[in-house]
C-alpha cells in the first residue's frame, strides 16, 4: 500500500470529500468538505481522488500553523487566549473598606482576570518594543528590562486565577 501524502484528496465513504493535511505513521488527519477534521486510519476504504507524491520536505498543516501563531506571539501585540481556572468561573472580587459606614464593591472575577491578563499582554508588548528599540544602548535595555521583570514578581499573586501554569505571571528566580 501507498501512503498518500499531505494535499491528496479523497473520498471517504462516511465523510465525503476531503484532503489529507497531516500524515502519521498510522492516520491521515483530513480535512473533510461537509465533516471538518477527522483522524482515519491508514488503511481505511476510501477511493483516492488525486494522490500527492510523500516528500520527505512536506510540512504538514499543523507545523505551518503552530510555526506562524508562534511568529505572531512573539512579534505583535496579538494576545493568546488565556482561561480562568474552572474554580474561579463565576465568582466574584469584594472589596470591603475598613471602615464599615462605606459600602463594598464587587467584581465579576472572570473582569478582574480579564484586566489582569491586558496588564500582562501590554507588559509583554512593551518588553518587545524595549529589546527591538535602537535608540537605547544595552544597558538602558537591561534596566528597562529588570524593571518588567519586576512588575511580574508584583503580579504573581494573581497566578492562582490562572488556569494553565505556563501562562502565568514570573518574576526574578532566586539563584
Amino acid at each position: 500500500m501507498k501512503i498518500l501524502g499531505i494535499s491528496s484528496r479523497i473520498n471517504h465513504p462516511e465523510y465525503g470529500k476531503g484532503v489529507v493535511t497531516n500524515v502519521t505513521s498510522k492516520h491521515y488527519w483530513v480535512t473533510f468538505i461537509d465533516n471538518g477534521l477527522e483522524t482515519i486510519d491508514i488503511d481505511s476504504e476510501f477511493e483516492v481522488i488525486e494522490a500527492a507524491e510523500d516528500d520527505v520536505d512536506t510540512v504538514s498543516f499543523f507545523d505551518v500553523e503552530s510555526s506562524l501563531v508562534e511568529i505572531l506571539k512573539k512579534y505583535s501585540d496579538v494576545s493568546e487566549v488565556v482561561h480562568i481556572a474552572d474554580k474561579w468561573k463565576g465568582g466574584k472580587l469584594i472589596l470591603e473598606p475598613g471602615d464599615t459606614a462605606l459600602q463594598s464593591k464587587e467584581v465579576p472575577i472572570d473582569n478582574f482576570f480579564h484586566k489582569i491578563t491586558m496588564v500582562r499582554d501590554r507588559l509583554r508588548v512593551m518588553e518587545q518594543k524595549i529589546n527591538s528599540s535602537k535608540n537605547l544602548d544595552e544597558q538602558e535595555k537591561i534596566d528597562l528590562q529588570q524593571y518588567i521583570t519586576r512588575c511580574y514578581g508584583s503580579l504573581t499573586t494573581f497566578n492562582v486565577l490562572f488556569k494553565l501554569k505556563d501562562q502565568q505571571f514570573k518574576g526574578q528566580s532566586s539563584k
